[in-house]
């Protein structure tokens, strides 16, 4: 069952989070929440086969080349998540206050080979993408350095223009 583990982490009678629905996201949106969790963190999610591939990336995305953060795989999310803004309850996973901090649109960068889909880049361990959002724009890389190990740690980076 798709976003099985979303499922499981929630109680949608106590989250106002958003419930899987009807949303069958194909396009190529991407959001970044600020997240004031536990620890302040940035969720960055990419609109990808239906579900939002999603990183905690654990200090302010970067906007200029050379500074990588550290960004963890965590599980896919619904579609209508790349709209949510709210408070997560006390006692909830992820309780806290989540905020769109940026939005926009991305083009995957997978020169040399067009038939790769995102997930097989991802798969893979490494994809470039091109960000067009309110804040950030240019071509930044994901990239799964622990991926032998089986973990899900990945720097994240803006590539030089």
């Amino acid at each position: 069952m798709p976003l099985k583990e979303y499922r499981k982490k929630r109680d949608f009678a106590r989250t106002p989070e958003p419930e899987p629905g009807a949303a069958e996201g194909e396009g190529r949106a991407f959001v970044i929440q600020k997240h004031a969790a536990r620890r302040l963190h940035y969720d960055l999610r990419l609109e990808d086969s239906g579900v939002l591939k999603s990183w905690a990336v654990t200090r302010e995305p970067p906007t200029e080349p050379g500074v990588k953060r550290l960004a963890v795989q965590v599980e896919d999310h619904p579609c209508e998540y790349k709209d949510f803004e709210g408070v997560i309850p006390e006692g909830e996973y992820g309780a806290g206050t989540v905020e769109i901090w940026d939005r926009g649109t991305y083009r995957p960068l997978l020169e040399g080979e067009p038939d790769r889909t995102v997930a097989e880049a991802i798969e893979r361990g490494a994809l470039k993408i091109e960000l067009r959002g309110e804040r950030l724009h240019g071509d930044y890389v994901l990239y799964h350095f622990d991926r032998d190990k089986g973990g899900r740690d990945w720097f994240f980076f803006r590539m030089k223009d």
